[in-house]
């Protein structure tokens, strides 16, 4: 019973930068999360089937798999909705939010995101 809630706050954070990780681990611990970290799609769809997190942080660009192929197999495998995910794009990526959307993505941030975006884009998707 106890489990769900422990469940929903875990977050993997799908970025090849590891820079940008560690600021995203950073902010999402502070907030109670368990974070995992994957450095591409592929990684991060092993991941998943290994035990899905209760939310995805997921860059776009990437190498190996990048974040729209992930979005598609990972909703083609686990279903619309869950885990629910927050894209994150840059300013001239503002094509790829879209097809992000459509293709299942709760939400997005632009990058570079600071805590508050971060913690305000989770609460209204209702991560927190």
């Amino acid at each position: 019973m106890g489990d769900v809630g422990t469940m929903a706050r875990t977050c993997l954070v799908v970025d090849d930068s590891r820079v940008v990780r560690k600021v995203a681990r950073r902010i999402l611990e502070g907030q109670g999360f368990s974070v995992t970290e994957a450095e591409d799609g592929q990684a991060a769809l092993d991941s998943c089937r290994r035990a899905l997190p209760g939310c995805v942080l997921l860059d776009w660009n990437m190498p190996v798999m990048n974040g729209l192929d992930f979005l598609i197999a990972l909703r083609r495998e686990f279903g619309p909705d869950n885990p629910p995910v927050v894209f994150c794009t840059t300013e001239n990526d503002i094509g790829h939010i879209e097809q992000a959307i459509v293709n299942g993505a709760q939400e997005f941030i632009m990058k570079p995101f600071d805590e508050e975006i971060l913690v305000g884009k989770f609460t209204q998707v209702g991560l927190l």
